[in-house]
């Protein structure tokens, strides 16, 4: 009885882990579409698309948080800044989906690398934090923090998997 129990209990988790790099790919895809439409937007159309966008809201309410912040981000926005986006998005958007696929293939040495690069993305998170006090910051890292623990245990797992088979 008791290792049926751990079998349903492991059978969660690993439905857990799946859907959890289900979402994180799902995320990736949008931020390597995110990184090329941030290469291939000009200022000025996004002023203008973020301007039609918030104008409504901000004509019932001049001191809408979520619209001024939009407003004031687009008029802002530097070449430089819009590089950075861009690549940010394409690279990180293109590590975690190599990442991601290897995992869902379960290749056991992705286990360890991803947990490691998700590391140095939590750390890149938290310094970026410090500066930009992102609240989507942190709520990325929490997950990031998630999934490291869901790859580890199934990492764990697996390699008794696979030891037990031998």
């Amino acid at each position: 009885m008791p290792e049926s129990k751990n079998l349903a209990q492991e059978e969660k988790i690993h439905l857990a882990f799946e859907i959890s790099l289900l979402l994180k790919g799902l995320f990736a895809l949008g931020e390597i579409i995110g990184g090329i439409v941030a290469l291939f937007v000009s200022k000025d159309f996004l002023l203008k698309t973020v301007s039609v966008l918030t104008q409504e809201e901000l004509a019932e309410d001049p001191r809408d948080l979520i619209a001024n912040y939009l407003l004031h981000s687009a008029q802002n926005l530097s070449i430089g800044t819009q590089l950075f986006v861009a690549l940010y998005l394409l690279s990180h958007g293109g590590i975690k989906l190599w990442l991601i696929i290897g995992l869902l293939r379960q290749k056991l040495w992705y286990y360890p690398t991803a947990i490691l690069v998700f590391g140095l993305f939590i750390v890149y998170q938290l310094y970026r934090f410090g500066f930009t006090h992102s609240a989507w910051l942190l709520l990325i890292t929490v997950v990031d923090v998630i999934v490291i623990a869901l790859t580890w245990h199934e990492y764990k797992y697996l390699r008794g998997l696979l030891r037990r088979l031998k």
